[in-house]
């Protein structure tokens, strides 16, 4: 049966666009966050899970593509297989800016926490020392340690004003460093200047650490380009080249075929996406709850 005769397109057509529709109306519902309180668990848990670069830009450009594309090459299984390209092929093949701000940012921390440390050695407060360092800021950090500062000198406790720097900062190391400062202020440590030494040291490592899994990682990124460019410019180049060698997928088993070959494609491309990936540590400081603003209900010790 042959999906090109007469009518038998047109329905093809007609599907393939609400497929693509319904497609974008779940992944736009799923990215509209409503209510926490109103969410159930899992649907609350899947949303935290979707990509941040998922926006409703994005999924809508993705469905109307392989919507287009669909109906051009009139095969159904070519819209949904379009779509999920576009949404999750850009992270793969492109630069990894998100673990490029992360080394970036671990680094600021570092920095710093030397300038505490060092601003300290020099009989200042530690208040003043936050004041001193956040005004000179490392650029990575330049916007949670502004309004670090604008909350202290605004009167808020150095204890909650590190909370939600912390909250804001949302890394595992700066958890760790907060937490230093958060008892250096609370009890008047006297050997907060070598902890934080070390507490730098220990971040310079992380770093050093990050930025040799990133060369490794690098790669295998570098191969992954490669595949997929190669197998996409091919299947492109028939489609556009040489339209009668695909004829065998006007059929509907040429469909199961192809929906077959683009699962196989998008398991491997998850694969490769998730040894790639680097497990951050668990949070210590726990999130500010709603109705404590200050971050006074995050301690050190919490869990995320």
């Amino acid at each position: 049966m042959e999906f090109r005769n007469g009518s038998m397109t047109a329905v093809v057509a007609v599907l393939g666009a609400l497929f693509g529709l319904g497609l974008v109306t779940i992944v736009y519902g799923s990215l509209r966050r409503p209510d926490r309180e109103v969410r159930a668990g899992a649907v609350r848990s899947l949303m935290e899970r979707l990509p941040e670069n998922w926006t409703k830009r994005r999924v809508t450009v993705a469905g109307v593509t392989g919507i287009a594309v669909g109906a051009l090459t009139a095969w159904p299984v070519a819209a949904p297989l379009t779509t999920a390209a576009l949404l999750t092929l850009p992270g793969l093949l492109g630069p990894d800016r998100q673990s490029a701000r992360r080394t970036e940012r671990m680094e600021a921390l570092a920095t710093w926490t030397e300038m505490l440390r060092d601003t300290l050695s020099a009989a200042a407060g530690l208040e003043q020392a936050v004041l001193v360092t956040a005004d000179i800021a490392p650029t990575a950090l330049e916007r949670e340690l502004g309004s670090l500062a604008a909350s202290v000198r605004g009167g808020r406790p150095l204890p909650a004003a590190l909370r939600v720097f912390a909250e804001e900062a949302d890394d595992p190391l700066a958890d760790v460093v907060v937490a230093a400062l958060v008892m250096a202020a609370a009890q008047q440590g006297s050997q907060l200047g070598p902890l934080l030494g070390e507490l730098a040291e220990s971040v310079r490592e992380q770093v050093a650490m990050r930025q040799r899994v990133d060369a490794g990682r690098a790669s295998i990124r570098t191969g992954v380009r490669v595949t997929v460019s190669v197998t996409l410019g091919m299947a492109v180049g028939l489609v556009v080249f040489n339209r009668p060698y695909l004829d065998p997928f006007d059929t509907v088993a040429g469909q199961v075929v192809l929906a077959a070959v683009g699962a196989l494609f998008a398991t491997s491309f998850a694969w490769l996406t998730a040894i790639g990936r680097v497990d951050e540590p668990v949070r210590l400081m726990s999130s500010a709850t709603p109705h404590d603003p200050a971050g006074r209900g995050a301690v050190p010790g919490g869990t995320r």
